[in-house]
């Protein structure tokens, strides 16, 4: 059952295999039951199966239009969903919190399904059909299919089954919709995190009880989906008329506000039983702190808008080819790792809530530019195209709606009420951090020193030896600052765990050709927990 012969050639491929399998090893050494059979088995199965998809993607058999900068990222982002929901599953048991303990159990069970319908997918359209892939994939599924058996309430079966639903729907509009702007294993993360939170809303507003539930979490959920429906009724809309006109622009204003104010709004009402807009000046106002906080931050997204009108000016008055160095790019991720820690040290619901403002709006920003809508639309291509990299493709930007998605999952992901308190937190106390550690800190660090002083190359990559091991010396640091200014962080003796994690993401990072903001976090947020 060896890969074959053509891409077994492919080393990056397999050492990033290799650490994938490491972490999960990592995770099952410290979480060992009856999951753990199924996520091996999955490991094993979604190890092969990539190379399936790495064939059709070169072949250009793939259903549909992939990114072709990088291999398909199968295996890390099958991986994914099914630890984290297992480490949730654990971590919420250990706290009491019976309602997290379930749905970490639901998010495990969920990203194995999902994986194994992506399984399906690449052998039916494999030619000829891979005889010991296909029972390498039976035996792992009837396995997966036994535990979610004994595992599941029917209820819960019906969750898993409507949020595979809703993913095959979702990767039918939106891959046919945006081509070239996902790998598979990107599309999967992306993809399911948009299925699941669909349904979430869906399920919360069938059964929506006065007083329960926190309004912060209705907040994110109300948010994704209606910045998601509004940009697919546009990508309807304007393949009938022209969206670069002024009556087109108009009229996108005019249907934003509407289905804001219409659609958005009353749903958020009814899930928080408050008028929406009164709840959350008086949740921004509602201490010193949080004015402070958010007079802060306006700064630093000046300090960002400056910065990209300078890069700008040197590119009018300089060559036309001028693009931004890696070095610059990364000014941003120091800016964002300067928004979050001063969020995370003295209110973290104010940082939940205030970047599920910045994901709209960015969003946002990006449909204007997508659709050219004026007056903004023109100016923001030409702004945001001297930041590209070969990771934008695709029609759409994402890199920078990455870097916050990144910096904000192990905020909105990790439940509250099962969080350790005191001593018995050890490294668990670092996972909101882990967006700050893997992206803000390390791979800004790694890109830094690798491109100006590296020189040993990590074999069969463009990244170096030195640009890695900087990272995870400047994570140790980054850790050591957390503990000197956040007193809620006591991490007992859990440095060696902290070590071992830090540098087995560094390693990935510099392996992996998917989009490392949206995938160290999750990998680093997974250990920690562990």
């Amino acid at each position: 059952m060896m890969p074959p012969t053509g891409t077994m050639l492919n080393k990056p491929v397999l050492v990033e295999s290799l650490i994938v399998f490491t972490i999960a090893l990592c995770v099952h050494s410290t979480v060992w039951d009856r999951f753990s059979w199924c996520a091996i088995a999955l490991a094993i199965q979604a190890f092969y199966i990539q190379f399936k998809w790495d064939n059709l993607l070169q072949l250009g058999s793939a259903v549909f239009q992939f990114r072709t900068t990088a291999n398909s990222g199968l295996l890390p982002a099958c991986m994914a969903i099914p630890l984290l929901g297992i480490v949730m599953k654990e971590r919420c048991s250990m706290a009491g919190i019976v309602y997290f303990e379930r749905f970490g159990i639901v998010v495990a069970c969920t990203g194995m399904a999902i994986a194994l319908f992506l399984s399906v997918i690449a052998i039916g359209i494999t030619k000829p059909v891979p005889t010991n892939t296909c029972i390498l994939s039976g035996i792992a599924g009837s396995l997966i299919i036994y535990t979610m058996k004994q595992s599941l309430s029917v209820s819960e079966v019906i969750e898993v089954l409507e949020v595979l639903l809703i993913f095959v729907y979702l990767s039918m509009i939106l891959l046919y919709l945006l081509p070239r702007c996902f790998t598979p294993g990107e599309a999967l993360l992306i993809l399911t995190g948009i299925s699941f939170v669909l349904n979430q809303l869906i399920k919360r507003s069938l059964n929506v009880v006065e007083g329960r539930g926190d309004p912060v979490h209705f907040f994110l959920l109300v948010v994704v989906v209606g910045i998601v429906l509004l940009g697919i009724f546009f990508t309807a809309l304007f393949f009938f008329m022209d969206s670069g006109t002024w009556i087109s622009s108009m009229f996108f204003y005019t249907m934003t506000a509407v289905l804001g104010l219409g659609v958005v709004m009353p749903w958020l009402y009814r899930l928080i039983r408050r008028n929406p807009l009164f709840w959350f000046f008086q949740f921004l106002s509602q201490t010193q702190t949080r004015v402070y906080l958010l007079a802060y931050w306006t700064l630093l997204a000046t300090a960002a808008c400056t910065v990209v009108l300078y890069q700008n000016t040197k590119r009018s008055s300089g060559s036309k080819k001028h693009q931004a160095s890696t070095i610059t790019r990364k000014y941003f991720h120091f800016i964002v790792v300067a928004t979050y820690i001063p969020g995370l040290i003295h209110d973290r619901q104010l940082l939940y809530v205030a970047a599920v403002v910045c994901l709209a709006v960015l969003i946002l920003l990006e449909y204007i530019r997508y659709f050219r809508i004026k007056p903004f639309g023109q100016m923001l291509r030409h702004l945001l195209s001297l930041f590209l990299d070969e990771r934008d493709s695709g029609p759409l930007i994402l890199t920078h709606i990455y870097l916050l998605l990144g910096m904000s999952l192990p905020v909105w992901l990790f439940p509250r009420p099962c969080a350790p308190k005191g001593t018995l937190a050890g490294a668990a106390a670092l996972v909101p951090y882990s967006g700050v550690l893997a992206v803000g800190v390390g791979d800004s660090v790694a890109s830094i020193f690798g491109s100006t002083v590296g020189e040993i190359k990590w074999p069969g990559t463009k990244k170096t030896f030195e640009g890695t091991m900087t990272a995870i010396f400047a994570q140790i640091i980054t850790v050591a600052i957390i503990l000197i200014f956040d007193s809620t962080v006591d991490l007992n003796a859990s440095y060696s765990w902290i070590l071992v994690s830090v540098s087995l993401v560094s390693i990935l990072e510099a392996y992996t050709t998917q989009v490392d903001n949206l995938l160290l976090p999750l990998y680093l947020q997974i250990l920690l927990m562990a």
